[in-house]
């Protein structure tokens, strides 16, 4: 067979993470201890002999104890070439050395057992549907993959400056910022942003750091559970 699709063949090399195409990851697993954490139903291809498995967080008894605003994630071990996506967003991958990132949940793909997190709150986040209320704030040394919808704007935050941005629209930020959430409608239905015609909720940033905003106000497609 002859085609210019042949050309999109499967990579090579050793490296633990890299991308496939900007919308798919290549993760290569050496049978080793250090296992990935990945997105529940992420997988799309596989070589080797590669188990998935659910995956619980450290102190939760079952996966029934994790909250909706934490992640849904697999263990993937063994010995071969992962390939992880999720519906053709684009993907990042960020090598975090003692840094602390709050993101939304949503948008991880992937991450190294290294990496642990908690849930923060952002105050007036619990009346929108968007970043408030899904921040996680990822803490230690190791590789993630954020997902965006779209090539992402990354925007640097100085001391004495504000950056705002579109609450639907923030995928993560560095976690030493201050955050505020403001109404930018005197609608009285601002909440209900995709039900009006004019904007809704923004997030007001400052100190020192920087803001990561995807090209799109919609929220990331989510993984239906099968029942």
């Amino acid at each position: 067979m002859q085609s210019p699709l042949l050309d999109h063949a499967a990579l090579t090399g050793t490296e633990r993470y890299s991308l496939q195409n900007p919308q798919m990851l290549r993760v290569v697993l050496d049978g080793g201890p250090a296992d990935v954490l990945a997105r529940s139903g992420a997988m799309v291809a596989h070589t080797g002999r590669v188990q998935f498995t659910g995956w619980t967080p450290p102190g939760r008894r079952n996966r029934a104890n994790v909250a909706p605003t934490e992640l849904d994630l697999m263990r993937c071990s063994g010995t071969g070439t992962v390939y992880l996506a999720n519906l053709a967003q684009h993907l990042h991958i960020l090598d975090l050395r003692r840094d602390r990132l709050t993101v939304n949940s949503t948008y991880v793909l992937a991450m190294d057992t290294t990496i642990s997190w908690q849930v923060v709150g952002i105050e007036g986040g619990e009346r929108i549907a968007g970043v408030g209320t899904r921040s996680l704030e990822l803490t230690g040394s190791g590789r993630l993959v954020l997902m965006t919808s779209g090539q992402p704007l990354v925007m640097r935050v100085e001391p004495g400056r504000y950056v705002y941005a579109d609450a639907d629209a923030v995928v993560g930020w560095s976690s030493g910022l201050e955050v505020q959430l403001q109404a930018q409608s005197s609608n009285t239905e601002a909440w209900r942003r995709r039900g009006t015609a004019t904007e809704g909720w923004e997030m007001a940033f400052t100190g020192a750091g920087h803001v990561l905003v995807q090209p799109s106000e919609l929220l990331a497609p989510q993984r239906v559970p099968v029942r």
